[in-house]
């Protein structure tokens, strides 16, 4: 189909990344539920399982958060009663199968993972049958640029990420997931390269998304109060 080949991954800011999984995943597991409240939306961002890293969002941040997603066109609000709730647009946006976005949203809700604990992972929203049936979805995406290899496609342990981030991101991921095998060299006197401690790799990994929360919380705080109008005392 000529048209999926056209639409290009966007960079998400790991807010959007949780917001928008955080929708997909409700959708599929809790359909009574959804569309979701904004405090609904804040209590899944929230919560300690299936989620990585974990996360203390306020309404706020929700709230900024949706409307972004909705200027991109991603999310739209609904009228629900008398309380306004919120539904993606991924299917209509991004022109993907329903095993493809719970997929996307696993890839959101807990960043890099093995093939395995994928396909274990998104059963939950949608049956996998075998891993050569997730490796063939995979590699549809791959070719979208939805998602990414941080290792060889194929081979047992290879770690898969989404498309979503910007390069920064992506490096990162692949410095801690990619280089992290026990490579050996076909030069002569070259030694191998050593094999990463994955206690360490995990403790680093969690240290720096909860930096980049931080960071990005921070952003947020500082464009809301640029945005207020400062009080200022009469002069005496």
């Amino acid at each position: 189909m000529a048209d999926e080949v056209m639409v290009q991954p966007v960079t998400l800011s790991i807010l959007e990344q949780r917001v928008l999984g955080v929708l997909i995943e409700k959708q599929k597991t809790t359909p009574d539920v959804y569309p979701m409240t904004p405090n609904g939306i804040v209590t899944g961002c929230n919560q300690k399982s299936n989620r990585d890293p974990v996360m203390s969002l306020n309404d706020e941040q929700v709230l900024t958060t949706l409307e972004k997603l909705r200027e991109r066109g991603l999310v739209m609000q609904v009228q629900s009663g008398r309380v306004d709730k919120w539904r993606h647009l991924i299917y209509e946006t991004w022109n993907v199968e329903k095993t493809e976005i719970a997929i996307l949203a696993e890839l959101f809700l807990r960043g890099p993972q093995s093939e395995g604990e994928l396909r274990t992972r998104v059963s939950r929203m949608d049956p996998i049958e075998s891993l050569e049936v997730l490796r063939d979805w995979l590699h549809k995406l791959a070719a979208r640029k939805f998602v990414i290899y941080l290792g060889p496609e194929g081979r047992r342990g290879t770690t898969i990420t989404h498309g979503f981030q910007d390069e920064a991101a992506l490096e990162a991921q692949r410095s801690r997931h990619g280089t992290s095998l026990h490579i050996q060299s076909t030069e002569p006197g070259v030694l191998p390269f050593p094999s990463t401690n994955t206690s360490e790799i995990a403790e680093l990994r969690k240290q720096l998304d909860e930096l980049r929360l931080q960071v990005n919380s921070l952003a947020e705080a500082i464009g809301a109060l640029k945005q207020q109008p400062q009080d200022i005392p009469p002069a005496h």
